[in-house]
């Protein structure tokens, strides 16, 4: 028997998946590589939603495939070391797939070269692994600054403001790091996968009611539901009231694009299971006036583009912090980002870890950038 070869990422299996490897089967004994973890990340400046050990154990269950694993190479021709050592007769991609560089491999190895053309089983709608992502994953949501102002016992006060910038799914973000995934997984449980179409103010009131329902100890800020639902870059602002009086969001092309160029964020680890920020309460008028003032600030210079001012107001959160909840800061971070003390400045998304976000108008070593969601036309 002939033996086969292909080769993909195969996150988010579905249907189509299962018909190109069918039809691969029919000329011999398949054999599938997938893309390793670090090579999709490398690839696409993200991981798959499903790591390569949960990949290659779905693939090696389905009935038409001989065997799988990751591929062993590097680069957009990671299997090429496969195809080296298995041999194969025939490589098979979708019309989708196909490259001349995987043609020209082929010939190299004197591999034949199949191009099957993307027909969807009978009855069935076309899929891709990109159309699901975009309709399976809820955005996540970044506070740059002015973080706690949300919470009453702070604005009640001194008034003031957060910002906060819905983000999309391009990143697979740790639990516990600050990025609202509580939040997120609340959405999951009413809506599944996609926001309801209605008004955006009705559905984030839904969702902080339903993530704080009577009786509930510690208040989710309504900055996490706000800033999931609305998309684009919001300023709240609050007067001692969980909800704010004002929100104010944009989804400005230009700025935009400005704001995720200057953007850097830097993992940390995520903050430890019962990790309490407010253990310890300095709740003094001067340094809560000046953490909302950090949210005006870094509003004002998000709608002018001026990367220094930015940075400041970043930085200025974290002074805030440090004076008023010193839980929600500890050494670890602060080493971490000293190591940015070159750059405009930087704040963290989460209490006792998360991710470093750093303002620069340079590359950050160690670094990913991220997509704003925008409003939809």
């Amino acid at each position: 028997m002939k033996k086969v070869l292909v080769s993909g990422c195969f996150d988010l299996l579905h249907a189509g998946h299962i018909a190109f490897l069918k039809e691969a089967s029919a000329f011999g004994e398949l054999h599938v590589r997938v893309g390793s973890d670090e090579n999709i990340k490398a690839l696409k400046g993200k991981l798959p939603m499903f790591s390569q050990e949960e990949r290659v154990y779905v693939l090696n269950s389905i009935n038409c495939v001989a065997g799988a694993a990751a591929a062993g190479g590097r680069g957009m021709l990671d299997f090429e070391p496969d195809m080296e050592e298995l041999r194969p007769d025939i490589f098979v991609v979708n019309e989708d797939g196909h490259t001349d560089g995987k043609a020209e491999l082929c010939r190299k190895y004197n591999v034949e070269y199949k191009v099957l053309k993307r027909i969807p089983p009978a009855d069935l709608m076309a899929r891709s692994s990109s159309d699901t992502k975009e309709r399976m994953e809820l955005p996540y949501r970044v506070c740059l600054a002015g973080g706690w102002v949300d919470q009453p016992w702070v604005s009640a006060i001194h008034p003031g403001s957060v910002v906060v910038v819905s983000l999309e799914p391009t990143h697979w973000f740790n639990d516990r790091s600050g990025m609202a995934t509580s939040t997120r997984k609340r959405a999951q449980q009413i809506w599944g996968q996609r926001f309801p179409a209605h008004d955006y103010e009705q559905t984030a009131k839904l969702l902080f009611a339903f993530e704080n329902p009577p009786g509930t100890k510690y208040v989710s800020g309504s900055q996490d539901h706000i800033g999931l639902v609305y998309p684009g870059i919001s300023r709240l602002d609050y007067d001692g009231d969980y909800w704010p009086e004002r929100i104010e969001s944009t989804s400005e092309p230009e700025t935009v694009t400005w704001l995720q160029s200057v953007l850097y964020f830097v993992p940390l680890a995520p903050r430890p299971a019962g990790y309490d920020p407010l253990k310890e309460k300095h709740l003094e008028l001067e340094p809560v006036r000046q953490l909302g003032q950090s949210g005006k600030d870094c509003w004002n210079a998000i709608v002018s583009r001026d990367v220094a001012k930015l940075g400041q107001a970043l930085s200025r959160t974290v002074d805030c912090w440090r004076k008023i909840l010193p839980y929600t800061v500890n050494e670890d971070i602060l080493r971490e980002m000293d190591k940015y003390a070159s750059h405009a400045g930087a704040n963290f998304s989460g209490s006792g870890g998360g991710y470093i976000i750093v303002v620069s108008g340079k590359p950050v070593e160690g670094g990913f950038q991220i997509n704003i969601r925008v409003a939809e036309d």
